[in-house]
């Protein structure tokens, strides 16, 4: 059996034989290298990687570490730094609050608290904080501690407009309130689903990686014949070609 192993270098997957005993737990979950999560999350990779390891600064002449805020549990097990579905989720969220003005500082405590509150690791990319975002935000900050959380909640009006027309849009919940599936383009039939192609963005008709149709479609110089290849509609390849077009590795 063969599974995936990620390739910084080039941002795209690569497939090499791995020991007899594969890690079935991985499965299902999506994974992803900071260049995949660059390139659908739109967000720089050294950005995620301080957010998963953490970083050192300097303040008052001291050394200070900053820890991570997102803690994913595949993290280096496949052998260098990786990202889940719902680590994928999850940063776009965290970076839709730093966008917006919200500092860092908060945004740690409000990740913590949230998380607890909802019993989630992932807690701004569910269901949960969809709906009920304003109340959570006005429940954890407390009055003697509004100051740590003050920009968060002044401007939890303006970030509930912006998550929720943007970062929401395109998502499909499970039973649990957890992000299942992804369009990441509203129009095109392409999906980022855990359960297929490892996480990878796929045709919903034929579920072929957008990557290898869009490849085939350049090879043979003719989206048609790719579509006759892989017997998928043409549309499936038009809508690979797209989304591969708009999300171009830079």
């Amino acid at each position: 059996m063969r599974r995936p192993r990620l390739r910084e270098a080039t941002g795209r997957r690569t497939f090499t034989r791995m020991p007899a005993k594969p890690e079935f737990r991985y499965i299902g979950r999506g994974l992803y290298s900071l260049s995949d999560a660059e390139r659908l999350g739109r967000i720089p990779r050294a950005r995620i990687r301080r957010w998963m390891e953490g970083y050192w600064y300097s303040s008052g002449g001291k050394k200070r570490r900053s820890a991570a805020v997102i803690h994913s549990d595949i993290s280096r097990e496949v052998g260098e730094l990786a990202l889940t579905f719902a680590d994928l989720m999850e940063i776009r969220f965290l970076d839709a609050f730093r966008k917006h003005g919200v500092s860092w500082h908060s945004i740690r405590i409000a990740a913590h608290r949230v998380g607890n509150l909802i019993n989630s690791t992932h807690p701004f990319s569910t269901r949960t904080f969809k709906t009920d975002g304003r109340t959570i935000l006005a429940e954890i900050a407390h009055p003697t501690e509004g100051e740590q959380l003050l920009d968060l909640v002044k401007n939890q009006w303006e970030l509930q407009k912006i998550v929720s027309r943007h970062l929401f849009a395109g998502i499909e919940f499970d039973d649990n309130d957890n992000p299942r599936l992804w369009t990441p383009v509203k129009g095109l039939r392409v999906v980022v689903d855990p359960l297929r192609a490892f996480g990878a963005p796929i045709a919903v008709d034929g579920s072929v990686p957008t990557s290898v149709l869009a490849a085939a479609a350049k090879a043979e110089r003719s989206q048609r014949h790719a579509a006759l290849y892989f017997r998928v509609p043409l549309r499936a390849v038009q809508d690979a070609v797209a989304f591969e077009r708009k999300y171009a590795a830079a």
